[in-house]
């Protein structure tokens, strides 16, 4: 089965972010996002540990360890960028300053509602870190995940069995096989991996679909 590799998840992610946005990535593959922003576009990368203005990766033996995501990645700066104490970070949140937040999942409903810090688990580690801040305070929430389990469960579900994060708030899921929206009315598949029918999509998801391409 043709997949989209996680860079080219990536690609279409930052090719659908529009100039002028101010951006949060995800702990994840969402990072990925920020190296393939074009370069001179005016898209700013916030992170909620008290970050904003980050460039792509940094070059191999050019990490900073004093400057890093919120995934304790290193990152780069770029003109204009600064660091900040993390309340005034969260305040950047809560207060609906984010234009789009790209999240790892999961689980994400039909309707979009998120569950990405907690599998339940009795020994998972719980981490939610700002996701609920992000999730909510955030005017788009995306979602950029494998669609599958690696027990080949569908991520995409009728209804979160993991705790959730957010409700109704994930309008776009970025995933391998498939770009969905997600609303009121269910998913709606916008665009399919090369190869890949609607019919082969829809056997493995575990909700009704509807070809929105």
């Amino acid at each position: 089965m043709n997949k989209w590799n996680r860079d080219q998840m990536a690609a279409k992610v930052a090719a659908d972010i529009h100039e002028g946005s101010v951006v949060n990535l995800g702990i994840g593959l969402p990072t990925l996002v920020a190296n393939h922003l074009p370069a001179g576009a005016e898209i700013i990368l916030h992170s909620e540990n008290g970050v904003i203005g980050m460039g792509p990766a940094p070059a191999p033996g050019e990490e900073d360890y004093d400057l890093i995501n919120a995934g304790k990645q290193p990152v780069t700066l770029l003109p204009g960028g600064s660091y900040f104490h993390h309340a005034d970070s969260f305040a950047m949140m809560r207060g609906g300053h984010l234009d789009i937040c790209v999240l790892g999942a999961f689980q994400v409903s039909a309707t979009g509602d998120l569950a990405n810090w907690h599998t339940g688990a009795p020994d998972a580690i719980p981490a939610v870190g700002g996701a609920m801040d992000l999730a909510i305070g955030a005017k788009k929430t995306w979602v950029m995940m494998e669609l599958l389990t690696k027990t080949g469960e569908s991520k995409l579900v009728q209804a979160c069995t993991y705790p959730l994060t957010g409700i109704a708030c994930v309008s776009r899921i970025y995933s391998d096989l498939a770009v969905l929206d997600l609303g009121p009315n269910g998913a709606a598949v916008v665009e399919l991996a090369a190869g890949l029918s609607f019919a082969q999509l829809q056997a493995l998801t575990a909700v009704p679909l509807t070809d929105a391409r």
